[in-house]
């Protein structure tokens, strides 16, 4: 065989701090904060290019857990007087909105992708299967996973440490979307002097009730050794900061 006739060497990828994440949005991340929009279009074509962008450069495994709080709250409808694990099925059917608007925005920007969703509906997504989740993330898709865990009484928190421990992940990537940066001592927002931490250990933020994360998540991260990084989604460029080893935000390990 001749030489011209030989495949080209694929570009190596950059180096990454980790082979495969889980990325935590929250459904409120994608929403406006100028008008009445429920899903941000540009918010969410912002995002999608920068995941598109980050996984392209570093070749990352990344699977995104995203949340429906931006269209329904199961707390908000039990509050109310509703049927709790009615109105969380609800919130559930939110986050497979999300996961498909931002599907469409992700593959707009280049990137394969695949929605799994704990809850079925084969018409408009794939159900979560742990094994094709694993096929897929090794193929180079950008697996977004809808639904939680599919049962009420969670929030999405706890189903994306499910999921991050599920597949191998190697850290759960935490975007905030109000303006704190990481982990505080206090409420940054209320209290102008609260500290924020470079790193923080899991018995820390349960001992002082951080309420970064879902208190149940926390407890099965520290109890299966997967760190949360704690940063700013908001933030244009924080994912790709983040997968290439920059000190933004707060890591909790």
């Amino acid at each position: 065989m001749s030489d011209e006739s030989a495949e080209e060497p694929a570009e190596p990828f950059a180096p990454s701090r980790w082979k495969r994440v889980v990325l935590k949005i929250s459904g409120e991340a994608l929403a406006s904060t100028s008008s009445d929009e429920t899903i941000d279009s540009a918010i969410v074509s912002r995002l999608a290019k920068e995941i598109a962008a980050s996984c392209g450069e570093f070749g990352t495994e990344m699977a995104v857990v995203v949340g429906g709080g931006n269209i329904w709250r199961g707390t908000l409808g039990a509050g109310e007087g509703m049927d709790r694990a009615t109105s969380d099925a609800m919130g559930m059917l939110g986050t497979v909105i999300n996961a498909l608007a931002l599907q469409d925005a992700i593959e707009r920007a280049g990137q394969p992708t695949r929605v799994l969703s704990a809850v079925h509906m084969a018409e408009v997504c794939e159900p979560y299967i742990r094994r094709r989740a694993l096929r897929h993330l090794e193929k180079g898709r950008v697996v977004i996973l809808a639904a939680g865990m599919g049962s009420p009484y969670f929030t999405t928190d706890t189903p994306a440490a499910l999921r991050a421990a599920e597949i191998d992940a190697e850290v759960i990537m935490k975007g905030t979307h109000s303006g704190v940066d990481g982990v505080y001592s206090a409420d940054p927002r209320i209290r102008p002097d609260a500290v924020r931490y470079d790193e923080i250990g899991f018995m820390d933020v349960i001992s002082q009730d951080l309420r970064v994360m879902d208190l149940t998540a926390v407890t099965f991260c520290r109890d299966n050794q997967i760190p949360i990084l704690v940063f700013d989604i908001m933030s244009p460029g924080n994912v790709r900061a983040a997968l290439a080893g920059e000190r933004i935000g707060t890591l909790i390990s």
